[in-house]
């Protein structure tokens, strides 16, 4: 059975949390004890039971009733299973909400059928667009405060059609609902016989996973080498294709050629892995390996560059000015660079454009730029390769912004 990840985006109080907490209980995910534990929580509130609870574990998000952190949930159907990511919807988190999104294959975008298109609707839109993220549902929620209008459903996704594509995503479904009172959630709604789709549940098992990692060409980033009694084993995540034990492997960018001796991986040593698993090899000769070397095999060594295009949101509330010097970090590599062109920035409240050809970056900004490295690094395009193309950028030691490598 496959797995699924996708994240659930909106404005604040749009109903995020309210959505996957109802999923949640309508397909019996939930601890026997769980229910209990938010009712009481909500009596001492002094709040009626709310679905949104069971995501918002953190007492100062039940006491402000936002969701500040990230959330990760499982559940699973006949069809498959899934990790839902509950994105935080206040301004003031927009880089938590990057956070998750990166990780997601799909993605739910939520509109309260009686506010509409609101500015973090804008801005979260634009990240999907951002991140590469090609499947989306847009889920029209609150039908109930709008008395289950078809009108209002028609007149919503007619807006919110024509503003996707202004960020070159196509919504692959439209779907009406309640979270509150379980509307087209798991089952067909009553209220809205007019809607002939699938409810919610069935809209996401029609959704396709990822390509597999496993039939890409070998990338394992080296995180740390360890000495380990006689031996030293290399450690590090392996990002795509499949390694064996005795197979020929290249180190770069130095070119070293050598063969797998041993893989590791806790608490024993196995013969072959696959993609995303973290793990440990020995060589069979006595080669040098530091942090952010990448082993691959011959004849299919990642692209080393010194130059690249991107895409960047800027996340610090102070501007970065052309040709200050940053950290770039991509996967485990790091060095120096500096952003040399501003081809375009603009505004991710409204999408609109700025400036072309821009000197500087505010808060929140997206740029479209051209960046330079001290030193050459492995890298892909975000749609080639995700964790070769995500990359974030640092300064004075802080995370100042995030980005997706989209030429090279």
């Amino acid at each position: 059975m496959d797995t699924l990840k996708f994240v659930i985006v909106g404005h604040i109080d749009h109903g995020k949390s309210t959505l996957i907490g109802r999923l949640l209980y309508d397909t019996d995910s939930l601890p026997p004890d769980k229910i209990d534990e938010i009712r009481n929580t909500a009596q001492g509130l002094g709040r009626e039971t709310e679905f949104a609870h069971l995501l918002d574990h953190l007492e100062e998000e039940r006491q402000q009733g936002i969701t500040i952190e990230t959330t990760q949930v499982f559940f699973k159907t006949d069809v498959r299973e899934y990790v839902i990511i509950d994105a935080p919807g206040h301004v003031e988190f927009v880089k938590n909400m990057i956070t998750g999104a990166s990780h997601a294959e799909a993605a739910v975008l939520i509109i309260d059928a009686k506010e509409g298109i609101k500015e973090q609707t804008k801005r979260h839109t634009y990240i999907l667009s951002l991140l590469g993220i090609k499947q989306v549902i847009v889920v029209i929620n609150k039908m109930d405060l709008v008395g289950y209008s078809e009108e209002i459903y028609n007149s919503l996704k007619k807006d919110i059609g024509h503003f996707l594509e202004n960020v070159n995503l196509k919504a692959l479904w439209f779907i009406p609902l309640s979270a509150l009172e379980g509307e087209n959630i798991v089952k067909e709604a009553e209220n809205m016989s007019w809607y002939d789709g699938p409810p919610f549940l069935g809209i996401l098992d029609l959704l396709k996973s990822e390509e597999s990692s496993f039939n890409k060409s070998l990338l394992f980033p080296v995180q740390d080498v360890y000495k380990v009694d006689s031996k030293r084993i290399t450690v590090g995540r392996l990002e795509a294709g499949i390694i064996k034990k005795g197979e020929a492997i290249k180190i770069m960018p130095h070119g070293e050629e050598t063969k797998v001796k041993t893989i590791e991986r806790f608490p024993h040593q196995v013969d072959k892995v696959c993609a995303g698993e973290s793990i440990g090899i020995t060589t069979q000769d006595s080669v040098f390996l530091n942090r952010g070397d990448m082993v691959c095999k011959s004849g299919e060594e990642p692209h080393f560059t010194d130059s690249f295009y991107a895409h960047i949101f800027w996340l610090s509330k102070k501007a970065f000015h052309k040709g200050e010097r940053l950290t770039f970090k991509c996967s485990t590599q790091e060095t120096i660079c500096t952003i040399e062109e501003i081809n375009r920035r603009i505004d991710s409240s409204n999408l609109g454009v700025i400036e072309e050809e821009g000197e500087t970056l505010e808060n929140l900004d997206v740029g479209e730029v051209y960046i330079k490295t001290k030193k050459p690094v492995a890298i892909k395009t975000f749609d080639d390769v995700q964790e070769l193309g995500r990359f974030v950028l640092v300064r004075d030691e802080n995370t100042c912004a995030g980005g997706i490598v989209t030429a090279l």
